[in-house]
């Protein structure tokens, strides 16, 4: 495998690590009624982060180590502000997995492939709607959702869609 997809998936890694994180405040923040939700997409984004462990050992790297914490990108006071962080963590999710998809080939790409379609259902059930292009922030601006495709672009609040710090404070 190429040292694009080694990187690729290190940042699927990576994201993923910042996803479990997150989950973790939404799951202390959301209302009860959708505690279930957040639960289940915690243990989905541990899956995929110790599976990608084991594929980036396979492709001849060390997997990057999770962060002790993570900057948030907004405040999360209240059970409204943990349903957007949801959204906000699985479209960063799905966008690092739409690289993943250009990157890999063969097994790789369609587990990538997997892994950008749980996260953009994911999406539209916290955010209530969805974006016209999961994953493709550019072409998000292009139709309805775009302000959420638009912030994964630009890395509102200091962010990227990586997962880890970008040096300012923000998280990606």
């Amino acid at each position: 495998m190429s040292t694009g997809t080694r990187k690729a998936a290190q940042a699927a890694l990576a994201a993923e690590h910042a996803a479990v994180y997150g989950y973790g405040v939404v799951g202390g923040r959301v209302a009860e009624n959708r505690r279930a939700e957040a639960t289940a997409a915690y243990h989905a984004h541990r899956a995929r982060r110790d599976a990608l462990a084991r594929t980036v050992r396979g492709l001849g790297g060390e997997p990057v180590a999770a962060q002790a914490a993570y900057a948030l990108p907004f405040a999360v006071p209240d059970p409204a502000a943990a349903v957007r962080l949801a959204a906000v963590l699985e479209d960063r999710v799905a966008g690092v997995y739409s690289d993943l998809v250009r990157a890999a080939e063969g097994p790789l790409r369609r587990e990538a492939a997997d892994a950008l379609r749980e996260a953009a259902v994911r999406a539209v059930r916290w955010r209530g709607g969805s974006v016209a292009f999961p994953g493709l922030a550019e072409r998000a601006s292009e139709g309805p959702g775009a302000s959420a495709g638009a912030a994964a672009k630009s890395g509102a609040g200091g962010t990227d869609r990586s997962g880890g710090t970008n040096g300012s404070g923000g998280t990606h």
